[in-house]
């Protein structure tokens, strides 16, 4: 004849526990509540008088984890208190500027009369790149405007490492700029929260030996996430 096996109080306990509980670690409403009790057919009945303590200390175990896991539920937070996959809030990001990050400004072979403005986070916090990078070659008295249509739909962040983009039109392609002269400095300025205002200092990225050459048809994108969409006006 085969022998069947109580199963140990504590693993009932689990089980239970785990059949209170749907695969995302919240309660499913629709199954039924499993009872913790001792049954005369798979104990004897001295084993059992001699586990009562430990069933209710189980027992009381298990509400405890129930009400625990209503309550992570009811805040719509995971075990340890955190939203998993949510961007850092408004309020504990900062502007990037020159103070928390590194900035190339680097020419490209295609498209032709481009240049490449990369900067990386270097801080320890979230850093928003606002509007469009401010441009300013050597003692050059006027802004280079943002290309309209590069304008993203949401501010660019940037988490601790990762890199966002500007692509530079520095000429017209088919000659029609005008005032064509070569920079030997350029200082890439920050926008803070609203426009035109100051987010900090501003970078000064190295620039190519023999300098950059540029004309009135200067333009430049919105900071953006992906290197090729900022090089692709």
């Amino acid at each position: 004849m085969r022998k069947y096996h109580a199963l140990p109080v504590a693993l009932l306990a689990t089980l239970a526990l785990t059949a209170c509980q749907d695969g995302t670690g919240t309660q499913d409403e629709g199954a039924a509540k499993p009872q913790l009790t001792a049954t005369a057919s798979t104990a004897p009945t001295d084993a059992a008088s001699d586990k009562a303590g430990d069933t209710a200390a189980d027992t009381a175990t298990v509400a405890k984890a129930t009400k625990a896991t209503k309550a992570a539920k009811a805040k719509g937070t995971s075990a340890k208190g955190t939203k998993p996959g949510t961007a850092a809030a408004p309020a504990a990001r900062v502007s990037c500027n020159g103070s928390n990050t590194t900035v190339t400004a680097k020419p490209v072979r295609r498209p032709v009369n481009h240049m490449l403005i990369t900067v990386k986070n270097t801080g320890s916090k979230a850093c928003d790149l606002t509007y469009y990078p401010v441009l300013r070659f050597d003692e050059m008295q006027w802004v280079p405007q943002p290309i309209a249509e590069s304008k993203p739909q949401a501010v660019t962040t940037l988490a601790p490492g990762e890199s966002g983009y500007a692509g530079v039109v520095l000429s017209a392609a088919d000659g029609s700029g005008s005032g064509g002269t070569t920079g030997r400095k350029l200082a890439v300025g920050f926008q803070g929260r609203t426009p035109h205002s100051s987010g900090g200092p501003s970078a000064i990225p190295q620039l190519p030996s023999e300098g950059v050459y540029y004309d009135s048809s200067l333009t430049v994108t919105y900071w953006l996430h992906d290197m090729e969409q900022a090089l692709s006006y």
